[in-house]
């Protein structure tokens, strides 16, 4: 997601958050967050709220500190008013709301960043936003290397030439093999290469695997040797369109180990809800945008 994009999005949820006088409590209102979270219908985003609190309830926390049932008047064409149900919701409720989407989805990845983090600085969001586009990327190579080791065990190829075959995939596509690149990153020998790569990287090996699952399954590909020279030449094509773009995947930069970092995020998530602060028992004294950037 580009710079502009994450600064579009900031401010559209900026717009609509509200602040409790005298509290550090941040809230939003779900009927604002609907369309902003990429819902058309209120039926369905009062579903992802309700399971958003089943999930705060189940980690031991008061719903009403964080879900408050309110009722707005909203006008008609004749000029009268009727009533509708909405929710006061704090920074750990949309945050839970955000996790029942798909992260796929721009709007739910920027959401999930933007509530999870204490501050709304730009940089620290976008920093978030990259993680779970890696982590997405690192789910999507898993699955696809489960499946290319099925195919490949189903095509009498045991664990040690799926290892093999993956390793000269990897010195297709880098240069060097699977061990050599990890000595490059310094990566422990017991881990996988891909919890060290960058997001690009990741997605290059997956791509490269779905080209091999692909082609082994419509031609029905058997045995260790045809099935390398088909991820190989799967790999090698991936590094050329690299190539191409003068990206040399070999070069690049280690990223963060993935587990180290996904440990850090989760305990970052974790004080969240105390963060968020609770929503008052009576009126909020709303002193909206008032707050800041919290430091």
């Amino acid at each position: 997601m580009d710079k502009n994009r994450v600064l579009a999005l900031k401010n559209s949820f900026d717009e609509v958050l509200h602040s409790v006088k005298d509290a550090q409590v941040e809230y939003w209102f779900a009927r604002d967050l609907m369309a902003r979270l990429g819902y058309i219908r209120w039926e369905n985003f009062e579903t992802a709220i309700k399971r958003a609190m089943t999930a705060c309830e189940g980690v031991g926390l008061s719903v009403p500190d964080h879900f408050r049932d309110v009722t707005k008047m909203v006008p008609l064409g004749s000029g009268a008013e009727r009533p509708i149900n909405d929710y006061m919701l704090t920074r750990y409720a949309c945050y839970l709301i955000a996790m029942n989407g798909d992260p796929r989805k721009e709007e739910i990845a920027f959401a999930q960043s933007y509530f999870a983090v204490q501050t709304r600085k730009q940089e620290i969001i976008e920093e978030r936003i990259l993680y779970i586009e890696r982590m997405n990327a690192r789910e999507q190579l898993a699955a696809s290397e489960a499946r290319l080791s099925k195919n490949i065990y189903e095509r009498g190829v045991d664990d040690s030439g799926f290892s093999r075959i993956r390793s000269k995939g990897d010195q297709a596509l880098f240069g060097y093999t699977t061990k050599q690149m990890k000595q490059r990153l310094g990566a422990k020998e017991n881990r996988p290469l891909a919890d060290f790569l960058p997001g690009l990287t990741i997605a290059a090996k997956n791509l490269a695997a779905e080209m091999t699952n692909y082609n082994v399954e419509q031609n029905d590909l058997h045995g260790e040797g045809s099935i390398t020279r088909e991820h190989v030449q799967n790999n090698s094509s991936v590094r050329g369109m690299l190539g191409q773009r003068g990206i040399r995947p070999e070069e690049l930069p280690p990223a963060e180990d993935i587990r180290k970092l996904e440990r850090r995020v989760k305990s970052e998530e974790k004080k969240l809800a105390a963060y968020s602060g609770r929503l008052p028992e009576t009126d909020t004294g709303d002193d909206s945008h008032s707050m800041g950037d919290a430091q």
